[in-house]
């Protein structure tokens, strides 16, 4: 593997551009020293060939050398018994962007390898639920939901389409969108990471969760996290289903608990950063599987920055440049008046999943609160649960709200990039808000009409201020074009 893919064996840290994220990380988790599946890369210099001019020569013969060394690695054979190989593949660029493709998982099952998994770890119903699951990810992502195209019996066939449909999805509707709102260039290209499962569904002691290092609501520093016992990540992330706090995990799996809370103190001292951690537990035994620095709320981002600064672990320079503007302004727009709900019933509760305040008209589907905001219009974005395909739509809207998720979901995360107030979990009969007029408190209410609001000031938030006073001991000039009052104010107004 040399022109076009690259093994993640820990040896080095290769070129961030070259590997995207999600590979870089494998590779920075392997090198020190923490359990990782086994995974090779598919650079981004081959999604840039395969743009200009479809699958670069050679690319096929080294995608099958990578097998091959996973399969050396893994003892596992793909396509085959007694022990099957199954992949995981994931769409990675340099920079994190939720609008990419999602991610594959138990690539290789067929029902001759459905049969030997299920002979080999003795559990039939977890075998079948692998499969299902394996057909329901691959017609909905590489096959897009068209079930007239049969899925490819060969499993390299498999691979070779998954890939392809991960170097497509660089151009898709929503992955535009992202890089537009947040400045990012066209011409990046994305990585696709093809790495051995691991199986959070197997049995009482598997599961998958995600950890963040500190809390990224309020930038505590406390570990932060969910768990979703006999599952896989995908259950997590879609928000399908809503997952139990950590300590469940303490209950079920305390050696893996303890193994995780050391890796994620390890991850924050090389990093020095909050790190979001994704993870798997089979059989009691913890696996890595991906870690980056964490979105955080505007908040959370001062508080963290600030506390670093004290534990000695960034400067004040750095401290600066891990705030933008646009949360500097965050932290100063409108919130609720401390008398704004008292005699008032919630229309909606849940999980806060990022603070803050917005008020507007709820609809249920993307493109409608992409459309309204165009014409001017305040909205609120409620939906089941947010994929990336509702990126433009969360781009939007005002707050987001989800019927369905917790707090690592997909809308819980894009929304603390996004800097939106967002409640997650309200239950279905939050659907039943289309057409009205709602305020959202990222603390976990929706209510009813648009309330009354007030302007903060820096002075409100010591750790704004601290910020503040750095950056101009820094000569810094960035947050001079941020919102001030004035500004916060008109916009107070213009919400009702």
């Amino acid at each position: 593997m040399s022109r076009w893919t690259l093994p993640l064996d820990g040896a080095h840290l290769p070129d961030r551009a070259l590997v995207g994220g999600k590979a870089w990380s494998i590779a920075r988790m392997v090198s020190l020293g923490l359990n990782v599946p086994p995974a090779f890369v598919v650079t981004t210099a081959a999604c840039n060939a395969y743009q200009a001019g479809g699958l670069p020569e050679g690319l096929v013969e080294e995608i099958d050398a990578g097998l091959a060394w996973l399969e050396e690695k893994t003892g596992r054979s793909f396509g085959n018994g007694p022990s099957p190989l199954l992949l995981s593949i994931r769409s990675g660029a340099a920079i994190s962007m939720p609008g990419m493709m999602d991610t594959v998982l138990n690539l290789g099952i067929s029902d001759l390898t459905e049969t030997a998994l299920a002979a080999e770890s003795g559990e039939a119903e977890f075998a079948r639920d692998t499969h299902r699951r394996f057909i329901e990810l691959y017609e909905a992502i590489v096959l897009k939901g068209d079930t007239s195209q049969p899925i490819p019996t060969d499993p390299r066939t498999q691979l070779l389409a998954a890939v392809q449909a991960v170097f497509d999805s660089w151009n898709s509707r929503r992955a535009r969108k992202y890089r537009q709102h947040h400045g990012i260039a066209d011409d990046l290209g994305t990585a696709v990471t093809v790495q051995a499962m691991v199986f959070g569904n197997l049995d009482d002691q598997s599961g998958t969760g995600v950890l963040f290092s500190r809390n990224p609501l309020t930038g505590e520093n406390l570990p932060f996290g969910e768990y979703l016992p006999k599952a896989q990540g995908e259950d997590v992330v879609s928000g399908k289903f809503t997952p139990l706090p950590l300590n469940t995990m303490k209950e079920r799996v305390a050696d893996a608990h303890a193994r995780l809370l050391a890796a994620s103190a390890t991850l924050e001292r090389d990093s020095r950063d909050m790190q979001d951690i994704e993870f798997t537990v089979q059989k009691g035994a913890l696996f890595l599987l991906q870690a980056r620095s964490a979105k955080r709320a505007p908040m959370a981002a001062v508080r963290c920055a600030v506390q670093m600064v004290e534990e000695g672990l960034i400067e004040t320079n750095e401290a600066v440049a891990r705030v933008s503007p646009e949360q500097a302004a965050e932290i100063l727009r409108p919130r609720l008046a401390d008398d704004a709900t008292h005699g008032l019933t919630p229309v909606a509760t849940g999980e806060g999943a990022c603070p803050g305040v917005g008020s507007g008209i709820a609809v249920i589907t993307p493109d409608e609160a992409e459309a309204r905001a165009a014409k001017g219009e305040d909205i609120v974005l409620v939906r089941q649960t947010t994929s990336p395909d509702d990126i433009h739509g969360m781009i939007a809207a005002k707050a987001i709200v989800t019927a369905q998720g917790g707090a690592t979901s997909h809308a819980a995360v894009v929304s603390r990039a996004l800097g939106r107030p967002c409640v997650v979990g309200c239950g279905d009969g939050v659907m039943a808000l289309a057409g009205q007029w709602v305020t959202v408190d990222g603390s976990g209410q929706v209510w009813a009409g648009a309330l009354p609001m007030v302007v903060p000031s820096s002075d409100d938030h010591p750790g704004l201020a601290q910020i503040l006073r750095w950056a101009a001991d820094l000569g810094e000039t960035k947050f001079e074009a941020a919102p001030d009052a004035e500004d916060l104010k008109a916009l107070e107004a213009s919400n009702g």
